[in-house]
Parts: structure tokens; C-alpha cells; sequence
């Protein structure tokens, strides 16, 4: 066993060497030329001697520019700097750190194996670095689903200004990044006060004009103050006038439901509705807390899952984060009056319900209307679907042929159902929000800021 062993030992640092050495275009173009030399000499025997020597020059140069790539063991050092998580559906950013230990500027090639969910096979990144410096390598990721991202080998293709041949270098970088849903998003909503820069992502500046309050102290009344709230049990004990002082009631309760249904799987722009519903929860759960009311999340299907109770603490977000990393569709019909049943059991307190759903036609809202308007009866239910953006844009299509004639009026027939849900749901008192994916977190911050401006909560 040992006698066959060692000639592998000995073989290995070879096959080491030939797995790391790759030839570059210009050895093929100079060998290309070697070749027409020597095929010319045949016609001109004059030539024969030239092209011997050209040949052996060729050799001699080819070993020079394979020496000074080998003759350094560790080259090349590279490691992968990556993110703690990724935002789903936003730009990420990844680094790659290269140090030359040669004492001459080296050509690099840097390919990295990057997770399958991002598809990319023809990655591949240039980069000159000076002898004995290290360079930061930053490219750009946008992950379109929520999970695991595992990172493979890093390569680094190096080469000599001679380039005729390239040097290999790959490390082991089994790196793994969870992709969350688009924290980064929360950056742009920073709503602790309305102001004009709130303005160019689209969010409005609402009056209040509500008189939804709760009680905070009594104090000694001052010229101003209304004579309504005078508190004259209060006043007789103390002998002078004493007010009851109020303050906007902030501490309601506000539920993101995800419906994780088959509706909500349907793709757009890379991310599914589904993607952009968790997105728009994390975000407006954001905006809820900041306005310090309490912020609760769930998703449902045949059952409800994911369930973070509606709270103002200040890890409230890392929970509902984390609930959020998990949800996925799992093709079935939801069950709404499994849904009505938790709500019911669960949420005992008045509170803003925003259901993140898609209602394809008219018939499936009328299945699912009772247990809707009975919801809407405890809460205030704020039913959020989807336009069908590809539709919309046939709609405006000049229709040229009698096929093109056939497909907008059946796009049109479903834009008009659309319309006709949200007729029927407002008929019952249920606010909807119907809007385009993209425009989805914008419009359920408005509604959101909308409802607690005039006080209907």
C-alpha cells in the first residue's frame, strides 16, 4: 500500500502546478505566428533559421514568464468581505481584498463563485495592482428571494506584463449570508416627524383633524386653556381651578397580515408579491413604532403562522424581522375563516388591520366577503391588493391585429374586475388599498398616516 502511495506524493506538487497554470490569448496569437513563420520558410528557405530562433526565444520567454509567476509560493492573498445580511430586492455591496506579495505589478482576474439564486456565471473582474500593495475589489449583488446565500471558491487569475501564461489562485471562502427582507428600505423612512424631504418619496403631509385622545394628568389651569376640560372634583379639593390634560392616543395596535397563498407567488420585476408585501410589513412596522404605536405582524394560509403579538419595545423589530425571514408561499387556497378565527381569539383590543392579499376576481372576494365584513365589524380592516402592471400597460397598447384586439379586452375585462372589488369591499365599509407593487410601502405608509390623521382608529 505504502509502495503505491509514494509516487502520488511525488506526482501531487506536478499536478499542483499544471492545475494552477492557464495560457493566455497571446501565447496562442505568438505560437499562431511561429507556426505561419516556419510554413513560410518551406517557399523561403531563408527563413527556416529565423524562425528556429524566434521559436526558442519564444520557449526561453514563456519559461521566464512561468518562473516569475511560481517562484512565489503565496503570491497572491484574497478574502471575501461580506455584509452581516443581505436586503432582499435592494443592491448589496460585497468587497473582495487582494494583496500582491510580488515585487512586480501583477494583471488580475478575479472570479467568484457566487450562490446559485443569483444565476451569474460570467463573473469576472480586471484589476492592475501595483507589487507589494493590496487592493479593494466592491461589486454589486441584488437578491430577488429571502434565504440562505452560500458563497463558493474565490480564483484569482494573475499574469505578468509579459502575458503569455497565467498563474491560478483559489481559496476556500465557504461564506453563507442570510438575505432578509429590504432592511435597507428603512433608511428612507425615517418618520419620526414629517418634513419636506419625507415629500420626494411620496409620502403626504395630513392636518389632523381627529379628536382621538387619552388621558395624561390634571393640572392647574392657565388662561388658554379650554374650559371643557375642567376637572371640578378636582377644583373643589384644591380650591382653584384644576384642568384634565390629554395627549394624542398613540399606543393602538396595528397588524401586518401576509396571505401566503398560491395568489401571492405571481413575479414582478424579480421579486414576488409576496417579497414585496413582507418588505412593505417590515417598513410600515417601522413607521408604527417610530409613531409609537404598537406594531404586530402574521402570515396565513390554511393556518396562521409567524404570529408577533402588537408591542412598542424596542426589540420589537428584531422580532418581527425574524418572523418576516421565513415566510413562504406554500401554493395552497387561504383560509380566511381560519384567519377570522385567530383574529377574533387573539387580537381582543380595537385595531388597524392591513391584509396583504390579491383578489383576482370579483367571485373570490364574494367567497371570502362574510368572514371580511365580520373582521371589519371588530377592526378596521384595510384590505391591500395588486394591480396587474402587465395589463395595465397592454391596456395602452395600440391594437393593430384582430389577437391584439382579443388580448386588451380581456387585460381590460380584468382591470375593470379590479375595479369592481374595490367598489364591492368599500359597499361594506372596508377600506382597500389597490396599487402597484412598486408603489406598494409608499401607499400603505399614506393610508396608514391617513387613518391616524383623522382619527378613525
Amino acid at each position: 500500500m505504502s509502495k503505491n502511495q509514494n509516487p502520488n506524493i511525488k506526482k501531487a506538487p506536478i499536478v499542483a502546478f499544471f492545475s494552477a497554470l492557464f495560457l493566455n490569448n497571446r501565447f496562442f496569437y505568438a505560437l499562431f505566428g511561429i507556426v505561419v513563420l516556419f510554413i513560410l520558410s518551406f517557399v523561403f528557405p531563408s527563413l527556416l533559421l529565423l524562425s528556429k530562433f524566434i521559436f526558442f526565444t519564444f520557449i526561453i520567454i514563456v519559461i521566464i514568464d512561468v518562473f516569475i509567476l511560481f517562484r512565489l509560493k503565496n503570491g497572491i492573498k484574497a478574502s471575501r468581505i461580506l455584509p452581516e445580511k443581505f436586503s432582499n430586492g435592494d443592491v448589496n455591496e460585497i468587497s473582495v481584498e487582494i494583496r500582491n506579495n510580488y515585487t512586480l505589478k501583477v494583471y488580475c482576474s478575479l472570479i467568484d463563485e457566487l450562490p446559485i439564486q443569483f444565476q451569474q456565471r460570467d463573473f469576472n473582474i480586471q484589476k492592475e495592482i501595483n507589487s507589494n500593495e493590496n487592493e479593494l475589489i466592491n461589486y454589486n449583488v441584488k437578491p430577488k428571494e429571502r434565504g440562505e446565500y452560500k458563497f463558493g471558491k474565490l480564483h484569482v487569475f494573475v499574469s505578468s506584463k509579459i502575458g503569455l501564461a497565467m498563474r491560478r489562485f483559489s481559496f476556500e471562502t465557504p461564506d453563507m449570508v442570510k438575505t432578509y427582507p429590504s432592511f435597507l428600505q428603512l433608511k428612507k423612512y425615517d418618520l419620526i416627524s414629517l418634513n419636506q424631504s419625507n415629500l420626494e418619496f411620496g409620502i403626504k403631509k395630513l392636518r389632523r383633524i381627529g379628536s382621538s385622545f387619552e388621558f395624561e394628568q390634571i393640572k392647574d389651569y392657565v388662561q388658554g386653556d379650554n374650559i371643557k376640560d375642567v376637572n371640578w372634583k378636582a377644583t373643589a379639593k384644591r380650591n382653584q381651578l384644576m384642568v384634565n390634560q390629554y395627549q394624542d392616543e398613540k399606543s393602538q395596535q396595528i397588524y401586518s397580515i401576509i396571505d401566503k397563498g398560491r395568489v401571492m407567488k405571481m413575479p414582478f420585476e424579480g421579486l414576488s408579491l409576496l417579497d414585496y408585501a413582507i418588505n412593505a410589513s417590515l417598513i410600515i412596522s417601522s413607521v408604527i413604532v417610530r409613531k409609537h404605536d404598537k406594531a404586530g405582524v402574521f402570515s396565513f394560509s390554511r393556518k396562521p403562522e409567524n404570529f408577533v403579538v402588537a408591542e412598542r419595545r424596542n426589540a420589537q423589530m428584531n422580532l418581527i424581522q425574524e418572523s418576516l425571514y421565513n415566510i413562504n408561499t406554500d401554493y395552497n387556497e387561504s383560509d380566511f375563516g381560519t384567519l377570522y378565527g385567530l383574529v377574533k381569539r387573539k387580537i381582543t383590543t380595537r385595531s388597524l388591520l392591513l391584509l396583504y392579499t390579491n383578489f383576482a376576481s370579483l367571485n373570490s372576494v364574494h367567497r371570502q366577503m362574510n368572514y371580511l365584513r365580520a373582521i371589519n365589524k371588530i377592526h378596521l380592516l384595510v384590505v391591500v391588493f395588486f394591480k396587474n402592471t402587465e395589463l395595465e400597460e397592454l391596456k395602452m397598447q395600440k391594437a393593430n391585429t384582430t389577437q391584439d384586439i382579443f388580448d386588451k379586452t380581456i387585460a381590460e375585462k380584468f382591470s375593470y374586475d379590479k375595479k369592481l372589488i374595490v367598489a364591492e369591499l368599500n359597499k361594506f365599509g372596508i377600506q382597500t388599498i389597490l396599487t402597484e407593487p412598486k408603489n406598494l410601502t409608499i401607499d400603505t405608509v399614506n393610508r396608514y398616516l391617513e387613518i391616524k390623521a383623522k382619527g378613525l382608529l
